[in-house]
C-alpha cells in the first residue's frame, strides 16, 4: 500500500488530532540529485485549522531551464540571492517535525527532499506520507473529474486557491483537496490515521462495515475465533496482538479472496488471551482440529495423516495405515498425505528386498515366485518352504533384511541414503533425469518421515519435561510438556522467584495419559511446535522425566542436508542436472 509509509500507532490516532504538513516543491527538472529545488512551500494544519505556513525560494545550484521558468515564473535572477538547500532543509524539517507529510504526487516531492537530505548529510526523519493523487484515485470517479491533476481536484472540492505552479499557492490548494478527500473517506468509516494508511477502494463495503468487530478486542497475544450468526466457527488465527491483527482483516492489507468472503459472513470475534506465544500456537491447532473451520486451510484433519508400518508377522512387510497401534510394529511418519507415504515405501523397497505382496504367510511361506523376485527386488521367502534347511535359512536371511529396514526407519539411515544417492547419481549420469527425479522425491519423503518420527517419538516417550525461556520483557516463560503434549504454560514476573511458578504449573497442569509410541499424546503438528520451542536458543531445561534424545547418525542430519536442495528445486535455482548432482553428491 503506497498511501502512507512509516510506523503508525497500533491503536490508531484520530484524524482530527493528526497534524498534517502539506508540502509542494518547484524544481528545475524531474530527476532528484540532478535537478535542483527552486522553491519550497508548506502549510501545517490540524482538524481543518491552519497552524502555520512555510515558504522560501531556493538557489538550485544549476541554471533554471527556460521552459521551467515559463511554467513557474521563477527565474535565475529571482533565486540568485536565495539560500541554498543546505540552509532551507533544516528549517523545513523543523517546521514539519512530528507531522504527517502530504503532497500531490507525493513520490515526486518526497524523493527530492530525501535526495536533498543525502546531499546535506542530514538524516531523513522517516515521515508517514499521504499522497493525495493516490487517495483521489480511490474515492473520486472519472465522471467527476477528467483526471487527478491538482487543478481538477481543486475545482471539484471548491478550493478558494487556484494552483499556479508556485509552491505555497499549490500547497494551499492541496490543503483543500486533502480536506475534501478526508471527508469522503470519513463517510466510509475511516476515522483514524491507521485506517487511512490501509484505506483502499479494494476493501469491500462488507469489510468496512465489520470493523467494529475488532474494537473490543485486547491488544494482547493469543487466539482469535471468527464466528457466524449461528455461532459456527469460520476461522481461527493467532497473533501477538489480537486487536491489531483482526483489524487488518477489514483493510486493504488483507488480499485473500476467501478472507473477504469470511469477513462478510462473520458476526463475532472471540479472543482467547494466552500466557505465552507457544500456548497461542497450540490453542490455534487444537481449535482448528476440533471445529475444522471451512476458511482454515491447514491443520484441519490431523487424524487423516497416514503412517508407514513395518508389520509384525513371520515375514514382515510395509503397509500404509491410518493410526499407530500397540502391536510392537515399527512405524514411520506421520505423512502429510498418502502420496508422500507411498514415496517413502517405494524408497525403502528401492534398497531393501522386503516382500511387497499382501497375502498372509506362515512360517513356511506360501506361493510361487513373483516378477519382483525374479528381478532381485524381493527376497521371496514364499518360495523357500519345501526344504527344512532352506526354510530356516530363509527366515534368517529375511530377518536380516527386516532388521536393516527397521534400523533405517528408527536410527542410522546412512546406508539407505547412500544407496538412494548412488541410484540418483547413476540415473543422472545416464541422463535419465525423470527417473532420477522420482528417486529423489522418494529419498526426500523417507528422510523427512524418519527425521519426524525420531524427533517426536523421543519427545513422546518423556513423561514430563519442564523448560523455561526469558522473554524480552524479563521474567520467565515456563512450559510443561507431558508425553509430547503441551500440558500448561505460565509466566513468572520479572524479579520474582520462578520456582513457585514451576511447582504450581506442575500441580495444575493437564493430566496426560501415556500414548502408544511413537505417536505423541498430542497431534504430531503440536508436538513439532513444542519441539521447536524447546530447541530454540535461550531455552533452559528445568527437568526431564524420561530420555529425550535423537539417534546418532539419525535422519535429522540427512534432512538438514536435503531440505536446502528441495527448496532450490521448488524455486528453480539451478539447472536440473546440477540439482540432481547436488542430491546425489
Amino acid at each position: 500500500m503506497r498511501l502512507i509509509q512509516g510506523t503508525l500507532d497500533e491503536l490508531g490516532t484520530p484524524l482530527s488530532d493528526v497534524e498534517f504538513v502539506v508540502v509542494d516543491l518547484e524544481t528545475t527538472g524531474g530527476a532528484p540529485g540532478t535537478s535542483g529545488i527552486t522553491e519550497v512551500g508548506a502549510v501545517r494544519v490540524r482538524g481543518g485549522e491552519v497552524l502555520g505556513e512555510f515558504q522560501t525560494l531556493v538557489h538550485p545550484g544549476v541554471p533554471i531551464p527556460p521552459f521551467i521558468a515559463l511554467l513557474t515564473g521563477i527565474t535565475d535572477a529571482m533565486v540568485r540571492e536565495a539560500p541554498g538547500i543546505g540552509s532551507v532543509l533544516p528549517a523545513f524539517l523543523e517546521f514539519a517535525r512530528g507531522s504527517v507529510l502530504v503532497a500531490h504526487n507525493a513520490p515526486f516531492d518526497v524523493s527530492f527532499l530525501k535526495a536533498a537530505a543525502r546531499q546535506c548529510g542530514q538524516p531523513w526523519p522517516g515521515f508517514a506520507v499521504v499522497d493525495t493523487v493516490h487517495l483521489a484515485r480511490q474515492v473520486v470517479t472519472n465522471d467527476e473529474v477528467p483526471n487527478r491533476k491538482l487543478s481538477s481536484l481543486a475545482r471539484l472540492f471548491g478550493s478558494p486557491t487556484t494552483p499556479d505552479h508556485r509552491a505555497l499557492t499549490d500547497a494551499r490548494a492541496t490543503v483543500h483537496v486533502l480536506h475534501g478527500l478526508l471527508e469522503r473517506v470519513g463517510s466510509l468509516g475511516v476515522r483514524s490515521l491507521e485506517e487511512l494508511s490501509t484505506f483502499s477502494s479494494r476493501v469491500s463495503p462488507a469489510q468496512r462495515r465489520k470493523r467494529h468487530l475488532a474494537e473490543p478486542l485486547p491488544n494482547a497475544p493469543g487466539v482469535y475465533v471468527f464466528r457466524d450468526g449461528r455461532d459456527h466457527v469460520l476461522y481461527v488465527g493467532t497473533s501477538r496482538d489480537i486487536r491489531t491483527r483482526v483489524r487488518s482483516y477489514f483493510t486493504a492489507s488483507e488480499t485473500r479472496t476467501r478472507m473477504a468472503e469470511m469477513v462478510g459472513i462473520a458476526e463475532r470475534v472471540d479472543p482467547i488471551v494466552c500466557a505465552t506465544p507457544l500456548e497461542a500456537e497450540v490453542r490455534e491447532l487444537r481449535l482448528i482440529a476440533e471445529h475444522k473451520p471451512r476458511y482454515n486451510r491447514r491443520s484441519r484433519f490431523p487424524e487423516r495423516q497416514p503412517w508407514v508400518k513395518l508389520t509384525v508377522e513371520p515375514f514382515p512387510r510395509l503397509s500404509i495405515v491410518s493410526e499407530v497401534r500397540a502391536d510392537d510394529a515399527t512405524y514411520l511418519g506421520p505423512f502429510s498425505g498418502r502420496r508422500a507415504a507411498e514415496q517413502a515405501v517405494d524408497a525403502l523397497h528401492e534398497v531393501f528386498a522386503l516382500r511387497q505382496c499382501s497375502r498372509r504367510m506362515g512360517r513356511r511361506g506360501g506361493g510361487g515366485a513373483c516378477a519382483l523376485a525374479e528381478m532381485g527386488r524381493c527376497a521371496a521367502p514364499c518360495t523357500r518352504a519345501a526344504d527344512e534347511y532352506d526354510h530356516e535359512q530363509a527366515v534368517v536371511d529375511y530377518a536380516a533384511i527386516v532388521a536393516q529396514a527397521r534400523a533405517a526407519m528408527t536410527g542410522d539411515c546412512r546406508g539407505l541414503v547412500r544407496d538412494l544417492r548412488a541410484r540418483i547419481g547413476s540415473l543422472s549420469d545416464d541422463q535419465r533425469f525423470e527417473q532420477a527425479a522420482v528417486v529423489r522425491d522418494r529419498l526426500v519423503a523417507v528422510v523427512r518421515a524418519a527425521a519426524r518420527v525420531q524427533r517426536i517419538g523421543s519427545l513422546a516417550s518423556c513423561a514430563e519435561i519442564v523448560a523455561a525461556r526469558r522473554p524480552t520483557q524479563g521474567g520467565w516463560e515456563i512450559v510443561l510438556v507431558r508425553y509430547g503434549r503441551l500440558a500448561g504454560t505460565t509466566v513468572s514476573p520479572r524479579g520474582s522467584d520462578p520456582w513457585p511458578y514451576v511447582d504450581a504449573l506442575r500441580a495444575t497442569g493437564e493430566v496426560v495419559e501415556s500414548p502408544v509410541l511413537p505417536s505423541p499424546a498430542a497431534t504430531p503438528e503440536e508436538a513439532e511446535k513444542v519441539l521447536r520451542w524447546l530447541e530454540a536458543d535461550g531455552t533452559r531445561l528445568v527437568d526431564v522425566q524420561g530420555s529425550w534424545s535423537c539417534p546418532l547418525h539419525g535422519a535429522g542430519y540427512e534432512r538438514a542436508q536435503l531440505d536446502p536442495v528441495s527448496a532450490a528445486l521448488r524455486t528453480g535455482v539451478a539447472g536440473f542436472g546440477d540439482r540432481l548432482a547436488g542430491v546425489a553428491g
